[in-house]
């Protein structure tokens, strides 16, 4: 690899443990033989343009970017890996305890909190269900943070205060924001549960353009599958990323968001 030169990997810096996580990782595909540097973007549009312009060779994209990117691609865009949490992620709808339903088709007339319009689990995939179920929903958007996908968070939050305050009926987030918010104790999802539950699907990939060489892509990704979660060194970064196993990355698990994509226009 190293006669080849570095490989550039370009993420978003969403969150300052971003710089801290790439430090690590850039350390780590030194020590495996595969001299790795990473670039940070302030949103996932320039992330997925300095890809396709060759600016770095390999994206570490939301479900929404690699889209993206694959459309313009035109297909064949190449997919190095994921973390195991992104093979099995999902979208919950929330209410408040004693509210709940059990089909999106009984939420007609209500209010329904969707957040940042960007966000595949926050908005587009659960404004998909929503017109597929066929409720005449009032949607309640929560616009923030746009260019970073929902990766903040932050949305999400504002999701479940509108249904806790009543401003929304129901709302829909991340099964792992849910988690993460529960485990925390915050106020704002006490009193509400879990009133419908997605599909599964997939979320982020390692996204490069099918010319990158084949021998890079198999060095990379060898190393990226071999990160393990029992080397202490490796650990704390990998908790912040939020993963313990890298696992091989196919398409199957976005063919419902890219349909979703499709038909609300992000796709031109």
């Amino acid at each position: 690899m190293s006669d080849r030169g570095t490989i550039l990997v370009g993420a978003v810096a969403y969150h300052p443990r971003i710089v801290t996580i790439w430090e690590r990782f850039r350390d780590y595909f030194d020590g495996a033989g595969v001299p790795t540097d990473y670039v940070l973007y302030s949103n996932y549009e320039r992330l997925v343009d300095a890809l396709l312009g060759g600016d770095v060779h390999i994206a570490w994209n939301t479900n929404t970017a690699y889209v993206a990117a694959e459309h313009r691609i035109g297909g064949g865009a190449r997919l190095l890996g994921m973390r195991d949490v992104d093979a099995d992620f999902r979208t919950v709808f929330v209410t408040r305890r004693g509210e709940a339903f059990e089909a999106l088709g009984e939420l007609t007339d209500k209010r329904v909190a969707l957040g940042s319009r960007d966000s595949g689990h926050a908005a587009i995939l659960p404004l998909h269900w929503l017109r597929e179920a066929g409720p005449n929903a009032e949607l309640v958007r929560f616009d923030t943070d746009l260019g970073k996908h929902g990766d903040t968070g932050d949305s999400e939050i504002r999701v479940v205060e509108a249904v806790t305050r009543g401003d929304a009926d129901a709302g829909a987030i991340g099964d792992a924001t849910w988690a993460a918010l529960r485990i925390e104790g915050h106020p704002a999802v006490v009193d509400l549960e879990i009133a419908w539950r997605s599909p599964s699907y997939y979320h982020c990939n390692f996204t490069a353009l099918p010319s990158l060489d084949p021998s890079w892509v198999a060095a990379w990704s060898e190393a990226l599958l071999a990160m393990s979660y029992d080397d202490p060194t490796l650990r704390p970064a990998m908790d912040l990323e939020g993963v313990r196993r890298w696992l091989e990355a196919d398409k199957d698990g976005y063919v419902e968001l890219t349909d979703a994509m499709r038909r609300q226009g992000y796709l031109g």
